[in-house]
């Protein structure tokens, strides 16, 4: 989830938690929400190891301790700490504690339904925690939340529209989950009907709408991708022959009845397998197998100076877009060594 709606749905639920009763020991509202919202944005400061990292250390390292249940009690003290001695001890200590642990709990959570995985047992497990059923920036989730503050602002005497907004919030989320669920069962429903054994289906939100979906069915070293509309009854045609980028997104996603699959191999085609395999085994590409969940061969590219084998992560694959965290090996044409490259967008061919 992007920081900006992690800080937001914090506000949110620390002015929805606030006591009725007005007591000398209690934050104020406005108090409370603003701490609410720098507690629920604090966990994603991880992302100054991008600035002491290489970028795959960070994609592998990013939703680590700061995003740990474990470590939750920790950083709440510390946040808590810090704003009891920033403003000045006026109110108890424990007054920010529980604000504190409220934020980054919240964030925590929005973090885990998205598809990238967050490591909430850090240190002592990298598991990735995932139950996918929203996108990482979801507009409709984002906008229930800052309906909810709008509320929060207009009456503000009053924390039933901070209630109401979590409580939209969680039906929302809810909703997304039967989604996922008829998503999961349209996987399910394709490796029936191909015979395939050994399998294992995903179920991605995808941009835009909550009924945008990927299905990926995954079997040993071969992917079965499919992306569908679970509620488009006919094939939507952009208005322009030149539409935006994000009217080209929205389109791509065809109902049921519309529904294609697309294979992927880790290895690519037989003709490629052997080279992909080396290659995919190498060493320089440990941290790229730690963090992608759903490799493939993305493409090989040769000239008469060098040779790079690249692989991409389905999860980040989008119609129309240029797929990011693109790494593989190259070497020069003299060279049997093996160097870990990332492709850029601006070094497509």
């Amino acid at each position: 989830m992007d920081t900006l709606t992690h800080a937001l749905s914090g506000a949110l639920l620390a002015r929805a938690t606030a006591s009725s009763k007005r007591r000398a020991i209690q934050l104020e509202s406005g108090e409370r929400m603003v701490l609410g919202a720098l507690a629920a944005a604090f966990p994603d400061s991880d992302f100054i190891l991008r600035w002491t990292t290489n970028l795959l250390t960070y994609l592998n390292l990013h939703r680590g301790i700061t995003h740990s249940v474990i470590m939750l009690p920790l950083w709440g003290a510390l946040l808590a700490t810090l704003f009891w001695w920033f403003r000045g001890k006026q109110k108890p200590w424990k007054a920010y504690f529980g604000v504190s642990l409220l934020g980054i709990s919240i964030h925590i959570a929005g973090d885990v339904i998205t598809a990238y995985g967050t490591q909430i047992f850090a240190p002592f497990s990298s598991y990735k925690a995932a139950w996918p059923t929203t996108f990482v920036i979801d507009p409709w989730f984002t906008g229930i939340i800052a309906l909810g503050l709008l509320g929060c602002w207009y009456w503000r005497r009053s924390r039933l529209p901070a209630v109401a907004g979590l409580a939209m919030l969680i039906a929302y989320v809810g909703f997304q989950g039967i989604l996922r669920t008829q998503a999961l069962a349209l996987g399910y429903e394709y490796a029936r009907q191909q015979s395939l054994a050994n399998i294992q289906v995903h179920a991605l939100p995808q941009p835009l709408s909550p009924f945008n979906w990927k299905i990926v069915v995954a079997a040993p070293q071969i992917y079965y991708v499919s992306q569908v509309n679970l509620l488009r009854q006919q094939l939507a045609v952009p208005a322009s022959p030149n539409p935006p980028f994000w009217v080209r997104l929205y389109t791509a996603y065809p109902p049921l009845s519309a529904m294609k699959w697309k294979r992927y191999r880790l290895y690519g085609n037989f003709n490629e397998e052997s080279l992909a395999r080396t290659v995919w085994q190498q060493e320089i590409l440990q941290d790229y197998r730690q963090f992608a969940q759903l490799p493939a061969l993305y493409a090989i590219e040769r000239n008469a100076h060098h040779l790079c084998v690249w692989f991409v992560d389905l999860r980040f694959i989008h119609p129309g877009l240029t797929p990011p965290f693109r790494y593989g090996g190259c070497r020069q044409a003299r060279d049997s060594r093996w160097k870990l490259r990332q492709l850029l967008a601006t070094s497509d061919t």
